[in-house]
This record gives structure tokens, C-alpha cells and sequence, in this order.
């Protein structure tokens, strides 16, 4: 697991950067969750230096409900306060998936 977002204002924090951020949304009981743990640390290291933070969905339901995360595990990318990418659960269930996703925003080493 990586960093784990603690608070609302480190969230607001982390979301307001230049650098993109990433955030996975999750939770403790998810089973898709717990499979992505397995192949997104490969991922991740294709990628150029940007913020990479987990969110647990149940603890924070009102980000989760303003950013429109339906399904669990769901990658958003922030950036300058926006949310400029959004991975649905139902389409990251590979690393393949994951990484074309990634492509979009960061760039690979």
C-alpha cells in the first residue's frame, strides 16, 4: 500500500499541485482492490516522478461522492485543484488497463 491520504486537507493539499496527482480509492473489504495491489507497484515504476496517494473511500464519503467514484478501485488524476482523469473501477482490472490510462497523463521513464 502506498501513502495513505489522512485528512481532508491533506487531500485538498495534494489535489492543489502542479505536479499530477494520482489517487487510488479504496476500501479495506474490497476484493478488486486487493487484486490491483498486486501488479500497481510494476506499473508505477514505468512512470516518471509524480504523487501517488491511496484514499479510502469510507473513510472520506464526501470526496468520494464530489468526484464521482462509483466503483472501487478507481484511479483519479488531479492536478491544480481539477480532476483531469478518472479510471472506473470496471476498467482497472489489469495492469494493462492501469497502464494505458497512465500513458495519458505521465510519462514513461
Amino acid at each position: 500500500m502506498n501513502k495513505l491520504i489522512e485528512s481532508k486537507e491533506e487531500f485538498e493539499t495534494t489535489i492543489s499541485k502542479d505536479t499530477p496527482a494520482l489517487l487510488k480509492f479504496f476500501a479495506d473489504w474490497c476484493p478488486d482492490c486487493t487484486r490491483m495491489n498486486f501488479f500497481i507497484g510494476d506499473v508505477l515504476a514505468q512512470y516518471e516522478e509524480f504523487i501517488f496517494l491511496d484514499i479510502d473511500k469510507d473513510q472520506f464519503p464526501d470526496i468520494t461522492e464530489k468526484y464521482d467514484v462509483m466503483g472501487i478501485p478507481s484511479l483519479l488524476v488531479f492536478q491544480n485543484g481539477k480532476k483531469i482523469g478518472h479510471l472506473h473501477s470496471a476498467n482497472a482490472k489489469t495492469s494493462d488497463e492501469v497502464s494505458d490510462f497512465l500513458a495519458t497523463f505521465f510519462q514513461k521513464k
